[in-house]
C-alpha cells in the first residue's frame, strides 16, 4: 500500500479521534487556528498532551509548528459538534500571513492567568506551553507536546459532585457531562460524529 492509502486505512478505522484545535500566535502578532486529529494525552503529572503536525512540504513545517516554535505559548480547545463547519474552514490552505480566525469569524476571549486567549465559542480550552518537539524519523511529521499550564472548563458542562470514599470520607470531583459538551469526533474522509448516548459500566474493584 502507498502512504496515502495506509493513511485512508488508517484514519478510516482509528475511529473515534478527538479534535485539537490548536490557536498559535504568528511573529507579526496575528492568531493562527488548526484542526488535528492525531492527538491524545500522554500523562498527568507532568500533565501532557501531543498531536502531530504534517510539513507543507519537505523541511517546510506547518504554520502551527513554525508558530509554536517562535513563540511556545499556544491555547489547545476541544471543538463541540456545533463547531463542525468552522472546523473545516480553519483547516483551508491559508498563507501563514492570513489569519483563520477571520477567514472563519471566530471570535477570541482573554484566557484568565495565561498568556494566549481562547475561542469564545469551546467549552473546554487547555492553556499549554512548549514541551518538546519530536520529529519522526523517516516521516513529513512532528509530534509537539504540550504541557497544560491552565484549563478552562465551561460552567455549563460541568459540576462537582460529591464522591465518598471506601473509609467514609468525601471528596469533591469533577464531572464533565459528556453530553453537554458534545465534543466533535474526527472520522474518515470528509465525515465527523458528536456522542450519541454516552453509559457507563463499573471497572472491577
Amino acid at each position: 500500500m502507498s502512504a496515502q492509502q495506509i493513511y485512508h486505512a488508517t484514519t478510516q478505522t482509528l475511529l473515534p479521534r478527538p479534535i485539537a484545535w490548536v490557536l498559535t500566535k504568528h511573529s507579526s502578532g496575528h492568531f493562527n487556528l488548526a484542526p488535528f486529529s492525531y492527538f491524545t494525552a500522554v500523562s498527568s503529572d507532568p500533565p501532557l498532551l501531543v498531536f502531530s503536525v504534517g510539513d507543507k512540504a519537505p523541511g517546510e513545517g506547518k504554520d502551527t509548528k513554525v508558530n509554536i516554535t517562535s513563540h511556545p505559548y499556544f491555547t489547545i480547545h476541544i471543538p463541540s459538534l456545533g463547531d463542525a463547519a468552522a472546523v473545516t474552514e480553519t483547516a483551508a490552505p491559508l498563507a501563514a500571513e492570513e489569519s483563520e480566525l477571520v477567514h472563519a469569524g471566530l471570535e477570541t476571549v482573554p484566557f484568565e492567568g495565561f498568556d494566549m486567549p481562547r475561542l469564545a465559542n469551546c467549552s473546554v480550552a487547555y492553556g499549554c506551553r512548549l514541551h518538546d518537539i519530536q520529529g519522526i524519523k523517516g516521516a513529513p511529521q512532528s509530534l509537539v507536546f504540550a504541557h497544560i499550564e491552565q484549563i478552562y472548563i465551561s460552567p455549563e458542562v460541568a459540576q462537582f459532585n460529591t464522591v465518598r470514599k471506601p473509609n467514609g470520607d468525601t471528596s469533591e470531583r469533577l464531572m464533565v457531562d459528556a453530553r453537554k459538551l458534545n465534543p466533535l469526533a474526527r472520522l474518515g474522509g470528509a465525515q465527523y460524529a458528536g456522542i450519541d448516548a454516552p453509559f457507563e459500566i463499573a471497572r472491577p474493584k
